[in-house]
């Protein structure tokens, strides 16, 4: 066997790989070679300067990686807005049940703006109204609530609307009176909305928990 054929055992050795022969075998060749021992003492030297040479500097490419990245995730700014959207929602509902109930307190607690109807007919009709306004700040309190909430405000909102635009042609419903309705319009549209939003965010998850499960 040829020095050569050692002396890549004496550099394996060094690295920690396999000798590819006996170390014995190499050991009794470093023993009886002068030129192989002295090559295996400078591979040594020049191996341990390598390991304990310092490292050389390299420049710091913090600011330019960070400044490289979008400055915001689009995951976590998609999550931004729909919590924006959903809180906008929410207090649009707040302010709409808010204006329904003071609508509606007056003609339960004094009487004034029932026109002409008889008083328990007006309480009656300000106790409903009043229930629509609970229902609308209810969903705006709990959002999960809005679907539970819309058959009752969509039947009352579907025989309402005609009534009312029938009663207005005819005449026996003032004008001012006939524009409040628009805040039950308005509370329902929300409350169809926070129920549509809260449908696709179930949706999604769904469709998300399937695919990790396949």
């Amino acid at each position: 066997m040829t020095c050569s054929s050692y002396r890549e055992a004496i550099s394996a050795r060094l690295d920690g790989e396999a000798l590819g022969m006996p170390s014995r075998e190499l050991d009794d060749h470093l023993t009886s070679c002068p030129g192989c021992a002295g090559w295996a003492g400078e591979a040594a030297v020049v191996t341990r300067r390598a390991r304990l040479a310092a490292a050389p500097a390299v420049p710091d490419l913090t600011a330019a990686v960070l400044g490289a990245l979008p400055r915001e995730l689009p995951g976590v700014a998609a999550a931004a807005r729909t919590r924006l959207a959903d809180s906008a929602l929410r207090l649009a509902l707040l302010a709409v049940g808010v204006a329904q109930a003071a609508f509606v307190l007056p003609v339960l607690l004094t009487g004034a703006g029932a026109m002409s109807a008889p008083v328990h007919m007006a309480h009656e009709t300000g106790a409903w109204n009043l229930a629509v306004a609970a229902a609308f700040l209810a969903v705006a309190a709990a959002p999960r609530l809005a679907a539970g909430a819309l058959p009752v405000l969509l039947s009352f909102t579907a025989l309402l609307l005609p009534v009312t635009l029938a009663d207005l042609g005819a005449g026996h419903v003032h004008v001012e009176r006939a524009v409040a309705h628009l805040l039950l319009l308005a509370g329902v549209f929300l409350v169809c909305t926070v129920a549509w939003r809260g449908r696709r965010r179930r949706t999604v998850r769904a469709l998300a928990g399937r695919q990790v499960a396949a």
